[in-house]
C-alpha cells in the first residue's frame, strides 16, 4: 500500500482519467434530494506569504486564525498554507534560522502549506534536514509541507510529499500543495541542483485525477483543496478576474486549466488579497480562489457546505478577513494556541535584541523601495502608509534603496578579494524593508529618528547570500538591461513581466519599448512589451559594446536566476566569499551618515537624437524623471548641455519634459555628450551624439533703383551676410522666372537688369541667395517701379 500522502503511480496510467475530470462539471446547486442533515460546511483558513513575520504584530495574526477557527468549529476547520512561510524574514525569525516561525506555525497548529520558492533559500537539504523534521506531522498524523511538482532532477519521482488527506467532520479532505515553476530560477541554483520543477497546474491535475478515481489508500476523496505558490499579479483592490486572467498567461493557466475535481484554490507567490468566484473549467457554477495578502495581514477564509448523502459541493463561500484588532491580552487570554505564540515571539525577540539593537549607522532620510500609491506633496513623494500592505516594494520601478544597495555591492567587491567590481547591479526582489529615518520603538523602545541598527538593516538584505563578481562584455551588458523585460528560457512571459534592477551610480541609460512580435499577445489581445536600450554610459563614457566589465552582485543572480540568463554567459565569475548582510552592514558603517540619492538612473526618452547639426532645431522628450521612493523630489526644470556649451532649460511636469533647442553654429565637430540635467535630483541623462557641422545662416538685403522702360531696367544692389558667403544671386520676378543675376564679391553684388525685362508699372521681385558649401541660401523681397517713356 502507498503512505496516504504520497502518490507514485506512473502518469501515463492517469492520462485518461484526469482528462475526463478536467471535462466533468461541479455543481454547486444543491440536489433536490439535498437534506439540511446530510449537509456538512467546512471552513477553510489559508496564509500565504508570511515570511517570518515575528514582530508585535504576530499575537493578532495568532489571534486572527483562533477567532475564524472557533467560528467554524475546531472539528470543522482546517488551517493552510501557500507557501513561503519562511525566508525574507524579519530579524527576530532570521537571525535564528526562521526557528521561531516554524514554531508559530506548528503551535497554531498550521494543517498543511504547499512549499513555496523561500522554503528553498537555503537549499532541499535544509529544507528536508532541519525545516521539515522541526515542524513534525499535522495534527492528522501526515505531512505538513507538500510540493506535487517537486521532482527528482530528470525524473518523474515527487521528491517531496505531493498531497495530505485526512477526514474532517465525517467528510474526506484531500490537500494538493505545488510551488510556482519559476522557482529553479528564483533560488540559489546550487541548493536545487538535484531537483526538477514541474507545472504546476499540470501536477495539480494528476494528484486530484487519482484522488477523485479512489486511488489512494483510503479510497475517493470528497474535497480536494489545491494550494498553488502561484497567483494574480494585479495590486489593484478593484481588479477583477478577468483583468487579472488577461494580464498573467501563467495565472490564466491555473484559473482555465485546473481540473474541476478542484473544490477551492488557495493562492500565494504575488503577495496580492483577493477572493473570487472562478468559473469551473468544461461545468457550471464557480469556485473559490483566494489569496490572503502577505505578512500575516489578512486570513483568507473559504466556507465549503458539502452534502454527504449525495457526494456534492451544494454551496461556498469566499472572503479575506482583516488582521483582528482585539488587544493582545485578550486573545492570550482566550486562546491557549495564542498564548503559546507569544512565549515563542517574545523569547525570539529578546533573543534577537542583543545583537538586533545595536546602532550600526545613521541615515539622513527615508531610504526606502519604490512605493505605489503616493503622491507628491509638497514637491515631495509622500504616502500615508509608507509599510502598508501592497505599498512598498513596486519592483518594476526604480528606488533609492535598491540603487544604494548597488553602490554597496560595487564598493563591497571592487578589490582583489571581491573580483575588482567596476559596476554594482541589485535585484528588487532582494530588498525585503525599508530604511526608515523614524526610529521604530515598537521592538527597541531605545530607537531614535536616525539610527539604523543590525536588525533593521540586516531585514534589507536578510537571505545570507554570498557577495560574486562576474566579467560581461558591453553587448552583454546591454542585454542584462534587455532583460529587466522578463522572459523565461523559452521566450514566454512569466508571472512578473518586468524587474527594474537597482544600478550603481556610475552608470545611466536610456530606453524606450516597443511591441515584442515574438511573444503571443495577452488573452485581451494586447501586444506584450520589450525594452530597446537606446544608451548606456559608465563612468561617463558611452559603453564600448567589445569592452569588458567587471560586474558585482548576489550569487543568487550570477547563476542566471529572475530570469537575467546573460549571467551565465559571463567569463571569471568569482565567490568573495562575503556573505550580502556582512558586507551591507559595513558599507553602512562606513558611509555613516547614509544619505539617499534621488538621482535615477534610468530614463525613456523618445526620438532622441544621436546626430546633432550646428544651426538646425531638435526636440524630443525625456519621461520617468521622477523616483517613487518615499520623500522623493519632483523635478522642475531639465538643463542640457552639449559638451560644455548650455543649449537651454526647460519645464518638467509629472516627470516629464520636452527638450528643443538649435544647435549653436560654435561646435566643434565630432563625437560629444549631451548631457541633461533634472533639478532638483540631480538626475542625469546622457546621450551619446555625433555633432556635424551644418551650413551658416544667412541673410540677405537688397535695394532697387527705379527702371526706365525701354531704355533703362532697373538696378538691384545685393548685399548678402556674413561676407565670406560666395556664390550667385538671382532676381526672379512674380511667376518665379529668372531674368538677372550676378556673383558675390565680398559679399555684394550689382545686377543690372534689362531695358525691357520689365513693363512699365510696380513689380514685386523676390532677390535669392542660392548659398554655397558652407552658407545656407537666403532671400528677400522688394517692390520696384518701372517707369515708363
Amino acid at each position: 500500500m502507498r503512505p496516504r500522502h504520497r502518490t507514485l503511480l506512473r502518469r501515463t496510467t492517469l492520462l485518461a482519467a484526469t482528462a475526463a475530470l478536467v471535462a466533468a462539471p461541479l455543481s454547486v446547486v444543491p440536489a433536490a434530494s439535498a437534506a439540511p442533515e446530510d449537509e456538512v460546511t467546512l471552513t477553510f483558513l489559508g496564509i500565504n506569504d508570511f515570511h517570518g513575520r515575528i514582530d508585535a504584530n504576530t499575537v493578532k495574526f495568532a489571534g486572527t486564525v483562533e477567532q475564524l477557527r472557533a467560528a467554524g468549529g475546531e472539528d470543522s476547520t482546517v488551517f493552510v498554507a501557500a507557501g513561503d512561510n519562511i525566508g525574507a524574514s524579519l530579524f527576530a525569525s532570521a537571525v535564528d534560522q526562521d526557528n521561531p516561525t516554524i514554531d508559530v506555525l506548528k503551535a497554531l497548529q498550521l494543517d498543511n502549506t504547499a512549499v513555496g520558492n523561500h522554503e528553498f533559500d537555503q537549499g532541499f537539504a535544509d529544507l528536508t534536514g532541519r525545516v521539515i523534521p522541526r515542524m513534525g506531522q499535522n495534527r492528522f498524523g501526515t505531512p505538513v509541507f507538500l510540493g506535487a511538482n517537486v521532482y527528482d532532477k530528470g525524473t518523474e519521482d515527487p521528491a517531496l510529499p505531493e498531497y495530505a488527506e485526512y477526514t474532517v467532520n465525517g467528510v474526506d479532505v484531500a490537500i494538493v500543495g505545488v510551488v510556482t515553476e519559476e522557482t529553479r530560477s528564483l533560488v540559489s541554483a546550487d541548493g536545487i541542483a538535484d531537483l526538477d520543477f514541474g507545472d504546476p497546474v499540470e501536477a495539480v491535475n494528476r494528484v486530484a485525477g487519482e484522488l477523485k478515481d479512489g486511488d489512494d489508500a483510503n479510497g475517493e476523496a470528497d474535497l480536494i483543496i489545491a494550494s498553488y505558490h502561484e497567483g494574480a499579479p494585479l495590486s489593484d483592490s478593484a481588479a477583477t478576474l478577468d483583468q487579472q486572467v488577461a494580464a498573467s498567461p501563467v495565472f490564466a493557466h491555473m484559473v482555465n486549466d485546473t481540473t474541476a475535481a478542484v473544490d477551492a484554490i488557495f493562492t500565494g507567490h504575488t503577495h496580492q488579497r483577493y477572493a473570487y468566484d472562478a468559473p469551473i473549467p468544461g461545468g457550471t457554477g464557480t469556485r473559490p480562489l483566494v489569496q490572503s495578502g502577505n505578512y500575516g495581514e489578512g486570513v483568507a477564509k473559504v466556507e465549503i457546505t458539502y452534502d454527504t448523502a449525495t457526494d456534492e459541493v451544494v454551496a461556498h463561500t469566499r472572503s479575506v478577513v482583516a488582521r483582528t484588532t482585539t488587544a493582545d491580552a485578550d486573545l492570550v487570554a482566550q486562546y491557549p494556541r495564542v498564548a503559546a505564540v507569544k512565549t515563542i515571539v517574545d523569547t525570539a525577540i529578546a533573543n534577537s535584541a542583543a545583537v538586533g539593537n545595536r546602532p550600526v549607522a545613521t541615515v539622513s532620510n527615508d531610504i526606502t523601495t519604490a512605493l505605489i500609491g503616493g503622491t507628491y506633496q509638497d514637491g515631495v513623494y509622500t504616502h500615508p502608509t509608507p509599510g502598508a500592505t501592497g505599498v512598498r516594494d513596486d519592483r518594476a520601478s526604480e528606488s533609492t534603496l535598491g540603487n544604494l544597495v548597488a553602490n554597496a555591492l560595487r564598493d563591497s567587491l571592487a578589490n582583489d578579494q571581491g573580483g575588482n567590481a567596476e559596476i554594482g547591479i541589485a535585484n528588487p526582489g532582494g530588498l525585503r524593508a525599508e530604511l526608515f529615518y523614524a526610529g521604530d520603538t515598537s521592538t527597541n523602545p531605545a530607537n531614535t529618528d536616525g539610527v539604523v541598527t543590525f536588525a533593521e538593516a540586516n531585514s534589507v538584505l536578510p537571505f545570507a547570500n554570498n557577495l560574486s563578481s562576474v566579467t560581461l562584455t558591453g553587448e552583454q551588458f546591454v542585454r542584462l538591461l534587455e532583460q529587466q523585460w522578463q522572459r523565461d528560457v523559452n521566450g514566454a512571459v512569466p508571472s512578473r513581466a518586468y524587474l527594474q534592477l537597482g544600478l550603481s551610480d556610475n552608470v545611466s541609460y536610456t530606453y524606450h519599448e516597443v511591441d515584442d512580435p515574438a511573444v503571443p499577445p495577452d488573452p485581451a489581445g494586447n501586444p506584450r512589451k520589450k525594452g530597446v536600450i537606446d544608451s548606456v554610459t559608465i563612468d561617463g563614457e558611452p559603453i564600448d559594446l567589445a569592452k569588458d566589465y567587471r560586474v558585482g552582485t548576489f550569487a543568487f543572480l550570477v547563476t542566471g536566476q529572475d530570469n537575467f540568463h546573460v549571467f551565465k554567459e559571463g567569463a571569471a565569475p568569482k565567490d568573495s566569499g562575503l556573505v550580502d548582510r556582512e558586507a551591507w552592514i559595513s558599507y553602512l558603517e562606513d558611509k555613516s551618515p547614509v544619505a539617499p540619492s534621488f538621482a535615477r538612473r534610468s530614463t525613456v526618452t523618445t526620438d532622441a537624437p544621436t546626430t546633432l547639426t550646428t544651426g538646425e532645431p531638435t526636440t524630443f522628450t525625456v519621461s520617468k524623471l521622477d523616483l517613487t521612493s518615499l520623500d522623493s523630489p519632483q523635478n522642475t526644470t531639465l538643463t542640457a548641455k552639449v559638451g560644455e556649451t548650455e543649449v537651454g532649460s526647460f519645464p518638467v511636469s509629472n516627470g516629464t519634459a520636452t527638450v528643443t533647442f538649435t544647435v549653436p553654429a560654435g561646435l566643434a565637430a565630432g563625437a560629444a555628450m549631451l548631457t541633461l540635467t533634472a533639478q532638483p535630483t540631480g538626475t542625469v541623462v546622457s546621450l551619446p551624439v555625433t555633432v556635424v557641422k551644418g551650413k551658416i545662416a544667412t541673410t540677405i538685403d537688397a535695394v532697387a533703383t527705379p527702371g526706365l522702360s525701354p531704355l533703362f531696367g532697373p538696378i538691384v544692389v545685393a548685399r548678402v551676410s556674413p561676407r565670406g558667403a560666395t556664390g550667385t544671386v538671382q532676381v526672379l520676378d512674380a511667376s518665379g522666372k529668372a531674368f538677372g543675376s550676378g556673383k558675390l564679391l565680398a559679399g555684394h553684388t550689382v545686377i543690372a537688369l534689362g531695358g525691357r525685362a520689365l513693363k512699365p508699372g510696380t513689380h514685386t521681385l523676390t532677390i535669392r541667395y542660392g548659398g554655397d558649401g558652407k552658407h545656407k541660401p537666403s532671400e528677400t523681397v522688394k517692390t520696384v517701379r518701372v517707369l515708363g517713356r
